[in-house]
């Protein structure tokens, strides 16, 4: 077991290759786009990730859009019903 001071950290250009010798990068990345979501990013569209139990009941992007404008509808719809609902004390004249 080596002691902290003979550990040696790595620089932050120090990019080891992690890559399994099985896998050849330039191949992987031969298909690749550099800035390929760039326009959606100026253009504001947000970018999130799901977490798996969501991934699972919304697969993808046209389902989640409409669960949460769902869940915009109903916030609107219960904060005009607090809206227009009597106070407690307000006269009525039934």
């Amino acid at each position: 077991m080596q002691s902290e001071r003979h550990m040696k950290k790595k620089s932050k250009d120090d990019k080891g290759d992690d890559l399994r010798p099985e896998y050849d990068l330039h191949e992987l990345l031969k298909d690749g786009v550099q800035g390929k979501y760039a326009d959606r990013f100026q253009e504001g569209t947000n970018l999130v990730l799901l977490d798996s139990d969501v991934m699972e009941t919304f697969p993808n992007d046209k389902a989640v859009n409409e669960a949460l404008r769902l869940v915009i509808k109903l916030t609107k719809l219960t904060m005009s019903e607090k809206k227009s609902a009597p106070h407690k004390g307000a006269y009525s004249p039934t």
